[in-house]
């Protein structure tokens, strides 16, 4: 019995995982509002090792439009550039010798089209997480049931089980729904 509630527990944590990356994905997505999550996840050569970009430098948002790094030391204004540039994030950097600006350009229809489409594929790539986490702990419940568990509360737990994942399905609509709401206003 005890064993069964932490199948339910581990896949329930699964699904929150699956949640949180979706999260994260979709802080990444410009919607035409300048926000340091756009380059917080890159890496910049320091010193010979990848280091994350907040770790050498200072990010802030001076308006709804521009941001602006400020390497702690002068001598890593260029590779950073490169890897702005590299990132292929549609925005170019401007370095005027102290810091880097980033003007975050307003979003074109069409740039706005795309970006929902990324929205709801990290929607449904979260989806895949939630039912992976699924057929996980039914497998792990049907062994439950060959090893002595009554069958009846192994349907019950399955059927927990189910609407724990019809919550989080839900869940992640909602939260992909609120994205492509937010990309969709002008």
């Amino acid at each position: 019995m005890e064993d069964v509630s932490k199948i339910i527990a581990e896949a329930k944590a699964q699904m929150d995982k699956a949640l949180e990356h979706l999260d994260h994905e979709l802080t990444k997505l410009r919607t035409g509002k300048a926000s340091s999550a756009i380059v917080q996840d890159l890496l910049v050569e320091y010193y010979g090792t990848p280091t994350p970009l907040p770790q050498i430098a200072n990010i802030q948002v001076s308006d709804a439009r521009t941001i602006v790094i400020q390497p702690w030391e002068r001598n890593m204004l260029g590779p950073i550039e490169r890897v702005i540039i590299n990132a292929n994030i549609g925005i170019t950097p401007a370095n005027d010798g102290e810091v880097i600006r980033l003007s975050v350009p307003p979003l074109t229809e069409e740039r706005r089209k795309d970006l929902v489409k990324k929205a709801k594929h990290a929607g449904e790539e979260s989806k895949v997480g939630v039912r992976n986490a699924r057929h996980k702990g039914l497998d792990q419940i049907k062994k439950a049931v060959k090893d002595g568990l009554p069958e009846d509360m192994g349907k019950r737990k399955e059927a927990e089980l189910q609407d724990l994942v019809n919550k989080y399905v839900e869940q992640v609509d909602k939260v992909v729904g609120a994205k492509e709401k937010e990309i969709m206003t002008v």
